[in-house]
């Protein structure tokens, strides 16, 4: 834990720490550019109006703490322009920020962020599995939280892992509606009296699909409302560096026992699908170039309906059609467009073979060559 200082420069960006103050102004003192995400679970600003009782007539331990308490609508919000403002300054040209919370804040927030020059992506509906009831039977249950993903600005490069987010999702593109449980069991941490340490820890899975989808091992992560250190626990397993900004001291001293007991993955673990964008680009002439095909060889379409011949430069031809192999894959099939790279395959001793076995391997060493 570290009291707050003035940071100069990238070399001081305390990280793995967890940093003592006011979030503001922590934020103002680190370093412009340094951090690539920011995972924000700002006071959601209740707004509570008396003790809340379940049928059995106990009282419901609800979020009642000092810091969720705010005077008005106004001074919530000069609090979230103060706090996004600090934020934006820290992010990298092509970093993100998610924000996560209730009906109570979130649009309020989410105005905050367009107006300070953030550039929304998506919101994602956090949908509980195990939500807590409405127990006046006034409303529905509440059921869901929203979280907010937005990069630093518009045209911003930000990390998405789409394709390990759909492989998370068993081969299924990942859907803006994430269904998980909310914090209990095992997982909730308790202080030294044995009740909750804090009345709005977030799941280890929220968390993990969050930094697994927007961010790369190695990154710096940050968590200006770190509470009992869910977002560094679970940058620490993920092989991604992180910075917390927790003013409460209790909250600290939960967090910082929680992470030293966190066991990072081995390197190979941390690594996962990529994208086929983020992929080298190889183009097919190389493979020509390289002698990998041979001009005037035949490639066959994988429904073996086609055949066309390659030519020295890289294209194709075949029944009157020549061009690349997108576009004459596309001519022949009567395709309005073509991947020709999962179209077209070769023949080598009896065997079909896709082209795209010779991009990977051109990939494969690629990769394998030092820096």
């Amino acid at each position: 834990m570290t009291k707050m200082t003035k940071f100069t420069g990238a070399d001081a960006l305390p990280l793995n720490t967890i940093l003592e103050g006011d979030c503001i102004d922590v934020m103002r003192s680190l370093p412009a550019e340094s951090v690539d995400l920011i995972f924000a679970d700002p006071p959601y600003n209740l707004q509570l109006k008396g003790d809340l009782h379940r049928p059995d007539n106990s009282r419901v331990d609800a979020v009642d703490d000092a810091w969720d308490q705010f005077s008005s609508f106004a001074a919530y919000d000069s609090f979230s322009q103060d706090w996004l403002q600090a934020a934006r300054r820290l992010l990298k040209p092509n970093g993100a920020l998610w924000v996560i919370g209730s009906y109570h804040n979130i649009f309020r927030v989410g105005a905050a962020l367009q107006d300070a020059g953030y550039w929304i992506l998506n919101d994602v509906v956090w949908r509980k599995a195990n939500p807590m009831p409405n127990f006046r039977g006034k409303r529905f249950t509440n059921a869901h939280e929203t979280m907010i993903w937005a990069s630093k600005s518009e045209g911003a490069k930000y990390t998405f892992n789409y394709e390990a987010l759909k492989a998370l999702n068993e081969g299924i593109q990942m859907r803006s509606d994430w269904v998980l449980p909310i914090c209990n069991g095992g997982e909730r941490l308790k202080d030294d009296s044995g009740e909750k340490a804090h009345p709005t820890q977030k799941p280890v899975s929220l968390l993990h699909r969050v930094l697994v989808g927007s961010t790369n091992p190695g990154d710096v992560v940050l968590d200006p409302f770190f509470g009992t250190g869910t977002t560094g626990a679970v940058a620490k397993m993920l092989g991604r560096d992180w910075i917390g900004i927790e003013r409460e001291d209790a909250y600290r001293k939960v967090a910082a026992k929680r992470i030293a007991n966190v066991r990072a993955f081995d390197k190979a673990a941390l690594e996962v699908t990529r994208s086929k964008r983020a992929e080298p680009r190889v183009p097919f002439g190389q493979l020509v170039e390289r002698g990998m095909l041979r001009p005037g060889e035949e490639l066959w379409s994988m429904n073996g309906r086609h055949k066309a011949k390659v030519r020295a430069d890289g294209t194709l031809i075949g029944d009157d059609v020549k061009g690349s192999i997108h576009q004459v894959g596309a001519a022949l099939e009567g395709a309005p467009s073509c991947n020709g790279w999962t179209y077209w395959c070769f023949r080598r001793d009896g065997q079909t073979v896709p082209i795209d076995v010779l991009r990977q391997q051109v990939r494969s060493e690629m990769a394998d060559k030092p820096d």
